[in-house]
């Protein structure tokens, strides 16, 4: 870990009925980050700093479900439509009702859909890995099923949809859970490490190799801190934002043509397979007409799906670059 442990402030904050732990570093105007799957604020642990020097309150949030925030048990607790609303309270709670949002992930959708829903509470927002689609007219989870489990092909996706399934898998191991699947999809796995053509019907962690040793960007450390989270959290909660995919399409069908009009930034990396999730589909060349305040889309050579974790000093050049352009307009 680079001790930023020893130097955040955590706090527990009330919102939409639930308590979110909140990281926070620094005074100023409120950066709020949101993590993806599986992770926890501490993703975050190398933008914390940086940010904060800009004058801006670092904030990083465990999504409910993840470990020191509340973890409701029914699945429809993990909609859009509430996790969205989660994070339009931590913006009035610690922003005074005014936050800049970045989210990896997961995280991503979650920013994207909160700076859509509440454009008043929310200045600015950046996505990383995962570019910004608005709801087409079927759900996601209807077109990967056509897609993939129609012709027999597995779709991790499409594997959690079952309670308990991939919870049980997971939980088994977590250390060996968290290094082969965040392995298997990082730039450091050489190409077919993520299997395409494993069958409808294997498990999520079949045939992904646990590398000895683990790239240098997850030191055991962070290793350690992450497994202590997921032991203490379970997956159940994390894994039931993937059983909404139904809920969501239906909530955000009606907002599919409305832009997203604030400061925006994406960022991703070239070997990230999120991208490469529907073949024959330039998901960032599609995300341009619904953002029309987006100010760049990169993608780093070489960098898979761990955006900010991979490739810290490109990322922090990047995020800091946008966020000095709201200091200067302050």
């Amino acid at each position: 870990m680079d001790g930023i442990l020893d130097e955040v402030t955590f706090r527990q904050v009330p919102t939409n009925g639930i308590e979110l732990r909140v990281a926070t570093l620094g005074d100023g105007p409120l950066v709020l980050m949101v993590h993806g799957f599986p992770e926890s604020w501490y993703s975050w642990r190398h933008q914390m700093k940086p940010i904060a020097e800009l004058g801006f309150t670092a904030a990083a949030v465990d999504v409910r479900g993840y470990g020191g925030s509340d973890k409701p048990h029914p699945v429809e607790a993990y909609r859009l439509e509430e996790i969205t609303a989660d994070i339009a309270g931590v913006a009035d709670a610690l922003g005074g009702g005014s936050a800049i949002l970045i989210g990896h992930d997961w995280g991503a959708p979650i920013v994207w859909n909160t700076a859509l829903l509440h454009p008043e509470k929310i200045r600015g927002v950046a996505g990383l890995s995962v570019p910004y689609m608005p709801m087409g007219e079927r759900s996601f989870i209807d077109v990967v099923r056509a897609a993939f489990t129609d012709r027999g092909r597995f779709f991790y996706q499409v594997y959690f949809q079952d309670e308990g399934v991939a919870e049980a898998e997971l939980e088994a191991d977590v250390r060996a859970s968290l290094r082969r699947f965040c392995y298997a999809i990082s730039g450091d796995a050489p190409d077919g490490t993520w299997p395409v053509d494993k069958p409808h019907g294997a498990a999520l962690l079949e045939r992904l190799p646990d590398p000895d040793p683990f790239p240098a960007w997850l030191t055991e450390a962070d290793i350690d801190y992450y497994v202590a989270e997921f032991e203490r959290s379970g997956f159940r909660g994390p894994l039931n934002r993937y059983r909404n995919h139904g809920a969501d399409h239906a909530f955000l069908r009606p907002h599919a043509k409305t832009p997203i009009v604030q400061p925006s930034l994406f960022i991703g990396g070239t070997r990230d397979l999120v991208l490469k999730m529907l073949p024959g589909v330039d998901m960032v060349a599609m995300m341009r007409p619904n953002l029309p305040g987006l100010r760049g889309a990169r993608l780093l050579d070489g960098i898979g799906h761990w955006t900010q974790q991979e490739a810290p000093d490109e990322v922090n050049e990047l995020l800091t670059g946008w966020l000095k352009g709201f200091r200067a307009a302050e």
